[in-house]
């Protein structure tokens, strides 16, 4: 049995709704087990992103604005109390890793690189070297930096030895095209849209399932590859 997490960590729930769709589709190879986790966000609110906006404007439209913000923010919260929290012991056990975040200034929040900070332990034990890994985010818009902070974040992931793995062309091609949707040879995306309003699209979850199965198909086949004995399932 090969296990692949789906690290996340979401605001708004756009990076949730991917997760999900990529655990379901890691799922989807025979012999793998998908295990959800999210990275634990700031007790101090103050270190939080949520009043961020895209447009803003003086006066009490904005005021207005960055209320309904927080407060959806804070329902998106209370939406993932269920999903346990990621523990380092996970990143130890997993076959394959694939981590989720939006884009914040076109890189990772400061939520995700908290986290990678204390996984550094692995690059003297090298307990995380040979794994495959992958990565999504969701940024505002189609200009809003997503395809920036997927590049920019592989770097923690290869100072850990894993095997970064992106979205080939010839599996994808909802992203080659003039239509403002996620999705590029790095990893899948999605547009939140300025206000946070918009969904993932239906092509966006389409590419973030196959990168769950595409790591979830490496995982296994490296997890076969193991000398007798040394199989997690053993």
């Amino acid at each position: 049995m090969a296990n692949v997490l789906i690290l996340y960590y979401s605001g708004f729930g756009h990076i949730r709704t991917m997760a999900e769709v990529v655990a379901a589709g890691a799922a989807q190879v025979k012999g793998t087990k998908a295990e959800i986790a999210k990275i634990p966000e700031f007790e101090d609110e103050t270190l939080r992103v949520v009043n961020q906006s895209y447009h803003q404007q003086e006066g009490l439209s904005n005021h207005f604005r960055l209320t309904k913000r927080k407060e959806d923010f804070e329902a998106s919260q209370r939406a993932q109390e269920h999903i346990p929290t990621a523990a380092m012991h996970q990143l130890r056990e997993a076959d394959g890793i694939i981590w989720g975040f939006p884009t914040y200034l076109g890189s990772m929040p400061a939520q995700v690189k908290s986290f990678l900070d204390h996984a550094g332990q692995f690059c003297s034990t090298g307990e995380l070297e040979g794994k495959p890994t992958a990565l999504f985010t969701s940024a505002g818009s189609i200009h809003g930096g997503h395809e920036a902070a997927l590049l920019g974040s592989l770097v923690p992931l290869l100072h850990l030895g894993m095997i970064y793995m992106g979205l080939p062309y010839t599996e994808n091609p909802e992203y080659l095209t003039a239509n403002p949707v996620g999705g590029s040879p790095y990893g899948a995306s999605t547009l939140a849209g300025p206000d946070s309003s918009r969904v993932p699209a239906e092509d966006e979850l389409t590419m973030a399932s196959r990168l769950g199965k595409r790591v979830a198909r490496v995982a296994w086949s490296f997890e076969q590859s193991k000398p007798f004995g040394q199989h997690s399932d053993i």
